[in-house]
């Protein structure tokens, strides 16, 4: 991940809330053997303001937004999902309006839309902080009394216990301590957090989407999901991220070209347009740290005599150079209107009913045979291009490959495994044939540049072989994959 900036810090957070009445008494955690001793402090107040859009956009996605004021840790608080009892947490110092560097992190959920008050939360808080045999804190203990409201709502009260893991804490001893506190008579939240309480009270319970009968449809949706989770990996530079971001954005424009007008696409092609103009843009970055790992890899392996002037400079320094200009290009890219845009199409897809299947129980078959052909067409003409000067004979390979990304991508979705699996064989090799001709002409360039600078050439040479090596392997077992594939589409 990207060193933080200045502004922000994170943390993880694992914790449980427990409901409580005023009767109840503070447990005890005596006689633990995780826990030497319990140390009260003195009590906190806190005051929070939680932020959100008007269509409540962040609680639907379980984020909240604060400005606290008291204690310890005042300031700006973004809580971000990350698994059963646990958030990341990112804050920025206290300042009147929300951080810009706070706001960027939830770009792709909140886009232009303004961020305003929507709860106010004050919290008595009185905190016992628990250490372990050896003498470091383990975990915190906090019973808090609080008063809140919605914007514009009633004010209510009511207390709660919250139990939180030290960073990097054993979840075991959250599960002893949990025990105590329910014998104790609490029982576990019925909310995930103290806003989640107050704005259920607030407004009338949203209706529970259907799940759609349709395999794809429902595809779509999980990959779009996936997209806006990938969107906030790649925001804060995490290693893979772009990639992976850029794998979703396809996955969800095979999925809609194989939905054959299901989305109402055939009438919008402005989307997959879209999405294959956002892939294109974080391509850049994903096949500079594509060539670096290479390189890097590459010149790992081979003997020190043979690596010859300044070749780790030009190959590995210099891509990880063009992934930073390409991941600060993809910044610009979904920091603008244009992919506010997309991502409300994608939702309105999502959200809209899909129409009814076609009549007949082979629906998905059919779909299936679709996806199915465009790979047998494809590699009919790369068998043909063998043997014509004309043709690219890389780039009909290439074809092949993304008619199976899409078939694997359909089959997936409806169910048929095998078929998927013998589609992602030949994606794969074909992906690291791909991979090989885009660095064999990267490594062509740096060795002409090499050459005019009077640097020794031959280690260019080398890994331009070892390409070839590669590619000649892949191409020798794609008609095996083409085969197996055939079978599993036969048997599906």
């Amino acid at each position: 991940m990207a060193a933080k900036t200045p502004e922000t810090s994170r943390y993880t957070e694992t914790e449980r809330k427990f409901e409580v009445v005023e009767s109840t008494v503070t447990p005890s955690f005596d006689g633990l053997s995780s826990i030497s001793r319990a140390e009260r402090s003195p009590s906190q107040q806190l005051d929070a303001v939680y932020f959100d859009t008007p269509g409540r956009d962040l609680a639907r996605h379980r984020i909240t937004l604060r400005r606290r004021t008291g204690g310890p840790d005042e300031g700006w608080h973004l809580k971000l999902p990350a698994g059963p009892d646990t958030r990341t947490e990112v804050r920025a110092p206290l300042q009147d309006d929300v951080p810009e560097s706070l706001r960027d992190v939830v770009l792709a959920i909140v886009r232009d839309n303004p961020l305003a008050p929507v709860a106010r939360i004050s919290t008595s808080r009185t905190v016992e902080m628990l250490y372990g045999p050896e003498g470091s804190a383990v975990a915190e203990f906090c019973d808090d009394q609080v008063t809140a409201s919605a914007e514009g709502g009633d004010e209510q009260s009511w207390r709660e216990w919250e139990l939180e893991l030290v960073e990097g804490g054993d979840t075991g001893l959250l599960d002893r301590l949990t025990n105590r506190l329910l014998d104790a008579g609490a029982l576990p939240a019925g909310h995930g957090s103290k806003l989640a309480r107050v704005l259920a009270s607030s407004e009338p319970a949203a209706a529970v989407p259907e799940v759609s009968a349709d395999p794809l449809h429902r595809a779509v949706a999980e990959q779009v999901g996936e997209l806006l989770e990938w969107d906030r990996a790649m925001r804060s530079d995490v290693y893979d991220s772009v990639h992976q971001m850029r794998v979703t954005t396809r996955k969800i424009r095979s999925l809609l070209q194989s939905a054959e007008g299901s989305f109402g696409i055939t009438d919008d092609e402005w989307i997959l347009a879209e999405l294959r103009e956002l892939a294109g843009v974080l391509g850049v970055a994903r096949d500079a740290e594509v060539l670096a790992e290479r390189y890097e890899n590459a010149l790992d392996n081979l003997p020190e005599s043979n690596i010859r002037g300044p070749v780790r400079e030009r190959l590995v320094e210099g891509a990880k150079k063009r992934y930073q200009n390409g991941w600060r290009r993809s910044l610009t890219a979904v920091r603008s209107p244009r992919y506010f845009r997309l991502l409300d199409a994608l939702e309105g897809l999502v959200a809209a009913e899909p129409p009814p299947p076609p009549a007949g129980d082979d629906a998905a078959q059919t779909t299936l045979d679709s996806a199915y052909k465009r790979i047998r067409k494809a590699a009919k003409a790369a068998r043909a291009a063998v043997d014509d000067p004309e043709v690219d004979s890389d780039e009909a390979l290439h074809r092949i490959r993304k008619r199976a990304k899409q078939l694997r991508y359909t089959a997936a979705a409806t169910g048929a495994s095998k078929v998927a699996d013998r589609a992602k064989t030949i994606q794969s090799l074909l992906g690291d044939h791909q991979d090989s001709v885009v660095s064999r002409s990267h490594l062509s360039r740096q060795a002409e540049l090499a050459h005019a600078a009077g640097e020794d050439t031959f280690t260019y040479g080398l890994l331009y072989q070892q390409e070839n090596d590669l590619a000649l392997r892949c191409e020798e077992q794609i008609e095996d994959a083409l085969k197996a594939l055939d079978k599993a589409v036969r048997k599906a």
